[in-house]
């Protein structure tokens, strides 16, 4: 990757941590509230991962167009599927268990 490259995808990290920080609910005086609580939590963290890694995926599809290596251009494709998954994995989760 380019220096580029690596400072923008240091700043997507950045930005979505911070989106995921402030949208952090604080705990509350029910015990079933301050779960609920903690799992918006690490669901929003996972969404944040998944997100990151989508936006990968897109840059790495774009760099292997542009230089025409299929190589790179396959692992493109996964990660924006993988990040994908990642980020919808609590719609996965409450489909699967209904």
């Amino acid at each position: 990757m380019t220096k580029k490259t690596k400072r923008a995808f240091a700043m997507l990290c950045t930005i979505a941590m911070i989106f995921t920080v402030t949208a952090t609910a604080f705990a509350a005086d029910d015990p079933l509230q301050v779960i609920n609580n903690l799992s918006e939590f690490i669901f929003g963290l996972i969404r944040a991962i998944g997100m990151i890694l989508l936006a990968f995926g897109i840059v790495q599809i774009g760099l292997s167009l542009k230089s025409h290596d299929p190589s790179q251009r396959a692992n493109g494709f996964l990660t924006f599927a993988g990040g994908i998954i990642i980020t919808f994995a609590r719609e996965i989760l409450n489909l699967i268990t209904g």
